[in-house]
């Protein structure tokens, strides 16, 4: 994965966040970290300029709230790149929805239905390397208040495995 589709991830991570008015003080960052694990099985987790295939990383959208009132609606939306697989179970805080393509949502697992030779039709489940969005339902943030969302992915094979130059 190249520099620039983890910088590309943070830009628009911060674009598709956003609070039900723009006057309200909420501003929000995006963390893109490796997850390590150490000797002893713990985690840890290290900035991410860079990644290759098979490399675990982290998103991290935090959201502050510096006003003196809760912002209302705050709605939280993760784009997932290309060349990237979503991490089973890795998305915090439960609940949320994904979309293939950033327009329609639903509960995951998603599902799609499928057409056979023989006329039949069967519901089978969308593979996680195709989900390219989160979606948390809107929610208030707190006057001095923060909220994080997270999710995991592996870097997929055939990702580049070296930094784009700027």
């Amino acid at each position: 994965m190249s520099r620039s589709l983890i910088c590309g991830m943070c830009v628009a991570a911060a674009l598709s966040a956003s609070a039900a008015r723009a006057s309200e003080p909420v501003t929000n960052t995006l963390a893109v970290q490796h997850v390590l694990t150490r000797a002893d099985g713990t985690e840890q987790l290290e900035g991410a300029a860079a990644a290759k295939p098979g490399d675990v990383l982290q998103y991290t959208a935090q959201f502050r709230n510096s006003g003196n009132a809760a912002a209302r609606g705050l709605e939280a939306t993760l784009p997932i790149p290309s060349g990237v697989t979503l991490v089973p179970g890795s998305v915090r805080p439960a609940g949320a929805t994904a979309s293939l393509d950033g327009t329609h949502y639903s509960p995951m697992p998603l599902t799609r239905q499928v057409r056979h030779a023989d006329g039949s039709v069967s519901s089978e489940r969308v593979p996680l390397a195709e989900y390219r969005y989160l979606r948390w339902a809107p929610t208030d943030l707190a006057a001095n208040g923060s909220l994080a969302y997270a999710a995991r992915v592996v870097v997929a094979g055939n990702a580049p495995t070296t930094p784009a130059t700027h």
